[in-house]
């Protein structure tokens, strides 16, 4: 079956996951692809490639789900963010979750006591 659409980051770490699961059961690679054709509907093809990104690297991390997160910034700081995007060849949502990321685990240290 040929078709056009791509899966998303969780469905292909599903897929990987569940050829892994097979793989590391003992069912070989030709049985696993098949198996794996059959439950998420794609090619037998498309499947084995699952197979060989399991066999290489094990299971895989499914991505947490991104929701839209709107703010607005001053005008000179959202260039900084594009331009550093862009510098790095990473999606201005990559640059400010890693910017975000870094920031919280920092914690805040100067946090003031509420009033």
């Amino acid at each position: 079956m040929v078709r056009g659409d791509r899966v998303d980051g969780a469905e292909y770490a599903r897929r990987v996951n569940a050829a892994a699961d097979l793989v590391g059961t003992g069912v070989p690679a030709a049985a696993a692809a098949r198996a794996l054709a059959d439950r998420f509907d794609v090619s037998v093809r498309q499947a084995h490639r699952y197979v060989e990104q399991a066999m290489a690297a094990g299971r895989v991390e499914v991505p947490e789900a991104s929701v839209v997160f709107t703010v607005k910034l001053p005008g000179s700081l959202a260039g900084q963010v594009r331009a550093r995007a862009r510098a790095r060849e990473a999606t201005i949502s990559a640059v400010v979750a890693q910017a975000l990321a870094e920031f919280l685990q920092r914690g805040d240290p100067g946090k003031r006591p509420r009033r």
